[in-house]
């Protein structure tokens, strides 16, 4: 298999400048560049960029995918965002780093070093992810960290860390992601049952809680230049940036007025990892109930089907001795496979004997055909 790296960046707080295309350009001449993105996939070579300088000057977005097994997902966020005491309890070398510049943390979520599903890389190329992972960064701004909790998350899958050991914050919302966030959690190959397991308890999101008074109190409260500043955003044509900031601030106001969950206890890995051993069990009992409705419903189906051929057994075999006179090996395998069916019509509908003796009168005329014989005594029914 031929070597494959796929790159996209996504320019979501302001557009690139005529100057800054022009650089990107510089890097490929074959990427794609618009205003606000750059993607490009090479079969040999490298890029010639480094993903953090450009996410550092550039972009709010990130996607790394490469056909060996790696596969990255990088976002710019204002560094008002987190604090460095969160973005200290959540880092882990491998799975979640943080990069903080003046204005700027730069979180990089990886898929580590062994992916579990190699077969994905595959069938996958890359494309589509962007789309799917980037409504994290909204989320973030919004002061909801279950985005950073799955990076943990991705970590404790891959058993790189101790058992013993206790998880980093106590995040609300585990048990209700958002599809941004399963998202993640599947491109980081994130256990399914330690999702959630680690749901398993876990405080109802902040979002569920906001109340229309809170957002009246907060609005009422927000000073008189912070809101020139939000308008003037509004009349350069700044609108995004004013949405994400406004959103930004009211989380922090809420969490200030909520508070973080700091009183829940923290669970152990150990604790999540029993958690995630009873979520198997829920899920495999759903599976065999799931599975045992599919095959009642497929005999309903089967059923259903044969009383419809037993309406008119004649214009069943008129339609099997045409699809036998083509001759060829698919022809005989549609015929043999109908036959069966008809076989099942008979003995639910008329007679096992009755079959016999129509399907040796049938066969009288094709005696010649050894693969169809062959393909009749292999299915039982000759």
């Amino acid at each position: 298999m031929s070597e494959y790296q796929y790159y996209e960046f996504l320019a979501m707080d302001r557009p690139l400048t005529s100057k800054e295309m022009e650089s990107m350009r510089a890097l490929s001449t074959r990427a794609d560049i618009t205003p606000v993105s750059f993607t490009n996939h090479y079969n040999f070579g490298d890029f010639k960029g480094d993903p953090e300088k450009l996410m550092a000057h550039f972009f709010d977005a990130h996607v790394y995918f490469a056909n060996w097994g790696a596969a990255v997902f990088m976002l710019r966020v204002p560094i008002e965002t987190l604090s460095e005491e969160t973005a200290d309890a959540m880092a882990d070398r491998y799975f979640l780093d943080f990069t903080a510049t003046k204005t700027h943390w730069i979180i990089t979520w990886s898929l580590g070093e062994e992916p579990d599903d190699y077969d994905r890389f595959v069938t996958e190329n890359g494309r589509g992810w962007m789309a799917r992972l980037t409504p994290v960064r909204d989320e973030l701004l919004r002061g909801d960290l279950r985005s950073l909790y799955i990076g943990w998350l991705a970590a404790v899958t891959k058993e790189d860390i101790d058992d013993d050991e206790f998880e980093p914050l106590s995040i609300s919302g585990l048990g209700n992601l958002t599809p941004a966030q399963k998202a993640l959690a599947e491109f980081l190959e994130v256990d399914p049952d330690l999702l959630a397991g680690a749901g398993m308890g876990s405080p109802a999101g902040p979002e569920e809680s906001v109340s229309e008074k809170e957002i009246e109190d907060w609005v009422d409260e927000l000073p008189r230049d912070e809101v020139k500043d939000l308008l003037k955003q509004l009349l350069d044509g700044k609108s995004q940036q004013a949405e994400r900031a406004l959103k930004s601030r009211f989380a922090k106001w809420l969490r200030g007025l909520h508070g973080d969950h700091g009183d829940i206890s923290r669970r152990t890995v150990g604790e999540i990892l029993k958690n995630a051993g009873a979520a198997e069990k829920i899920r495999m009992e759903r599976e065999k109930r799931e599975e045992k409705e599919r095959a009642i419903n497929r005999r309903k189906a089967r059923e259903a089907y044969l009383k419809t051929l037993a309406t008119d057994f004649t214009k069943a075999w008129k339609a099997i001795q045409e699809t036998v006179e083509r001759g060829s090996g698919l022809a005989y395998d549609e015929a043999c496979s109908a036959l069966v069916d008809l076989s099942e019509a008979y003995a639910a509908h008329e007679s096992r004997k009755m079959f016999r003796q129509e399907l040796e009168q049938f066969m009288a005329g094709h005696m010649r055909r050894k693969a169809l014989i062959r393909r009749l005594e292999n299915a039982g029914i000759w």
